[in-house]
């Protein structure tokens, strides 16, 4: 099968960027967008894509930087899932939205990811107090459970992306290629890890506030 090429995002509907500059503001003046979506499903793309529409004030903040380390994997025997809702931190992740939107006075930091080393990164991201939207984006945001259910009170809109599954599964095979594993070995995750998770998403997507259908810009 031909590879997909990598998801480009030219442009963002203004329709999008209206409706986070019109969401209401709470005490501190700060709105979070929440942006959901099964793994491979451009997520991360029309995250990032939106802080640069909307511009200055606006900042990225991935729930990836809330993986596990693998050592801590190894040790609670979850390596193998790497991935799935119970390998990331959601409770910090939680507390963390919850200090953004408190809106201190002082720039706070946040785990990034580095997919080269799969591993979390301390630190890596500065969110400035000026900053007023945060558009944070991953796999669990609507999980309605545990931890998740705190994630998803702290979001003033939610989002839902939808994207051609068969575009998606070959294009995390090609992500997987690219940071290191074997053909054979990318599939195998794929089906064994990445899709079972991508169910889970997919069955909450629902509890969304719109879903966005980013299969317009999938090239064919």
């Amino acid at each position: 099968m031909t590879r997909p090429a990598p998801l480009m995002l030219t442009a963002v509907d203004p329709e999008l960027t209206a409706l986070v500059r019109e969401l209401p503001r709470g005490s501190s003046g700060r709105v979070i967008v929440g942006i959901a979506g099964a793994p491979g499903s451009g997520k991360s793309t029309l995250a990032q894509a939106l802080v640069r529409a909307i511009g200055p004030g606006a900042a990225y903040l991935p729930m990836d930087g809330f993986h596990l380390a693998d050592a801590e994997l190894e040790r609670q025997g979850l390596l193998s899932r790497k991935g799935a809702p119970e390998t990331f931190d959601a409770f910090g992740y939680a507390r963390l939205l919850e200090t953004l939107l408190a809106r201190p006075a002082h720039p706070v930091y946040a785990p990034g990811f580095d997919r080269r080393l799969e591993q979390p990164l301390a630190g890596a991201i500065a969110i400035d107090p000026r900053d007023d939207v945060i558009v944070t984006e991953g796999n669990y945001l609507l999980q309605g459970t545990d931890a998740w259910a705190r994630v998803r009170q702290q979001l003033d809109t939610s989002w839902h992306v939808v994207a051609d599954p068969a575009v998606r599964v070959e294009r995390l095979v090609a992500r997987h290629e690219m940071f290191g594993k074997a053909p054979d070995a990318a599939r195998a995750w794929v089906q064994a890890v990445d899709e079972p998770n991508a169910r889970l998403v997919e069955s909450r997507s629902a509890a969304a506030d719109r879903l966005i259908d980013l299969t317009q810009w999938v090239p064919r």
